[in-house]
């Protein structure tokens, strides 16, 4: 059955596949028909509420069965999609829910108190919770007013289905627009690539609330496999996992592999029903893939993706030569190319290094009010910047050379210095501050904040690390703060981001 919007995956889902297991998730074993159902209710719920097409919803929580019967029940009234990373702290849930008026955030009870005053701030009307709070609704009682049968709104594939923000260059979110088509197409040319098929069993940690996580789930929802879901990774668990559902293809982060690896009774599990093992959101280190290849007897896939592209952009293809270390090739119905980084409009020969850019139908329609920072992601036509530096060799295998100019890569998790370097400076001690990245083995990057205080004012790494710990999501929070007496910068005063290693 050809799918062509959000809404109607899993109506069809269970329409082929039935009473079949779709989800395995904290010990519950959830049916097609029964996630298909729970959508149906909660559906009807959302239009008691006065949901309607093109109103935004936001999911503010971790994976679950209620994320996922909430995702499909939104996207079955119309309405837009808004996915939020569960770390944010409520001050960053607050200004993405003001940013794309939000009517109504769904949330899991130990976070509800501290948003709840957005009720009487903004567009959001109400707040509903997994469990119960005060002040809020119940998720269950939601389910229960809706009825067993609510059609998928008619919607244009190409209207916009989903706003997925990203940290900014300018120190504030950007809500990357996705159109319906981009996300389905791009779930199911994952699911090409990497010949996943209703036989297999899926097995990740990596949340849904991301763009990686949320195509895993569309795609096992288009072509019937099981979905083995965690709410957060943990290297026994995930092991454990996959002897015992017999998981036939994982997918994650490097560092979730080089924990694995790094698990202490590694050998005694049975990891033998592992036909492939997908990995993005960082480079693999070609020593790390290798050894997961001799230890747990399948290959790993590298692919890499960005929320403005719905998901994955370029992967390794599992019927293709498997290149160590390469992040994949072109995938369907869409372009990636190298350019002149000072010239979008000159495309390099293979082997020299460039900007990774692509256009398709995988491209995000633009960022939500935020004209001139979509003009400045895509070209007149159609062509999207990725900031990336890398080469494609002869064959179309593409490498990542380096990343964006100043973008930290910590985890899989995208941070961008200005973002933290806002909050720093609100602290009254603080006159300077610059960000980097400093190299981490288990997590590849994190950030480092250079300090200089302001005369006569005193503030240590640790009360500053606290005060970015109040106003930042978990991740982003620097994981050292070096004290100093002056940044480089360049003649007119911009930091210099580059030359900060250099006052350690």
């Amino acid at each position: 059955m050809s799918v062509s919007t959000i809404g109607e995956i899993p109506r069809q889902a269970a329409a082929r596949f039935g009473d079949k297991t779709a989800l395995v998730f904290g010990g519950r074993r959830v049916s097609f028909a029964e996630i298909d159902l729970l959508a149906s209710r909660v559906a009807g719920g959302l239009r008691a509420l006065g949901v309607d097409a093109g109103d935004r919803v936001t999911l503010y929580a971790q994976n679950s069965v209620e994320w996922i019967a909430s995702y499909y029940a939104i996207a079955r009234v119309g309405a837009v999609l808004n996915p939020i990373n569960v770390m944010l702290t409520p001050d960053e849930v607050a200004y993405v829910v003001k940013d794309c008026g939000a009517k109504v955030l769904f949330t899991t009870a130990d976070r509800a108190a501290p948003i709840l005053p957005l009720k009487a701030d903004g567009d959001l009307a109400e707040i509903v919770v997994f469990g119960e709070a005060d002040g809020a609704a119940s998720f269950d009682d939601l389910a229960a007013s809706g009825a067993n049968e609510f059609e998928p709104a008619a919607v244009d594939p190409e209207s916009l289905s989903t706003i997925c923000y990203t940290s900014g260059t300018t120190g504030f979110p950007k809500g990357a627009m996705l159109s319906h088509r981009s996300v389905v197409l791009n779930a199911a040319v994952t699911a090409a690539m990497n010949m996943r098929t209703e036989h297999d069993v899926q097995l990740t940690a990596l949340p849904c609330a991301h763009v990686y996580g949320g195509t895993l789930m569309n795609l096992n929802f288009l072509f019937g496999s099981t979905l083995v879901l965690y709410e957060k990774f943990d290297a026994g668990e995930a092991l454990q996992g996959i002897q015992e559902h017999r998981a036939t293809i994982t997918d994650g982060v490097p560092t979730m592999y080089l924990y694995m690896l790094a698990h202490p009774e590694f050998e005694g599990f049975d990891l033998s029903s592992l036909t492939r093992s997908v990995t993005g959101g960082q480079t693999m280190p070609v020593a790390k893939a290798e050894e997961w290849r001799e230890r747990a007897g399948c290959e790993v896939y590298e692919l890499w993706g960005m929320t403005e592209l719905a998901g994955p952009g370029l992967m390794q293809h599992c019927y293709g030569e498997n290149r160590l270390g390469s992040v994949g090739i072109e995938m369907f119905y869409h372009r990636a190319r190298i350019v002149d980084p000072e010239d979008a409009s000159r495309e390099l020969p293979a082997g020299e290094v460039g900007e990774l850019m692509f256009r398709g139908p995988f491209v995000m329609m633009g960022y939500y009010g935020n004209e001139q920072a979509t003009r400045e992601a895509i070209e007149p036509d159609g062509w999207l910047h990725s900031g990336d530096l890398g080469k494609v060799d002869e064959d179309g295998y593409f490498y990542i050379v380096d990343r964006k100019k100043d973008m930290i890569l910590t985890a899989g998790f995208n941070i961008y210095p200005a973002e933290i370097e806002r909050v720093i400076s609100a602290h009254p001690a603080v006159a300077m501050v610059g960000v980097g990245a400093k190299k981490d083995e288990a997590k590849g990057e994190v950030a480092k904040a250079y300090v200089v205080l302001k005369p006569d004012r005193e503030a240590g790494p640790d009360e500053l690390i606290g005060f970015c710990r109040a106003r930042l999501a978990a991740y982003k929070v620097p994981r050292e703060i070096q004290i100093v007496p002056d940044l480089p910068t360049t003649s007119t005063g911009k930091i210099l981001r580059r030359e900060l290693h250099t006052l350690e």
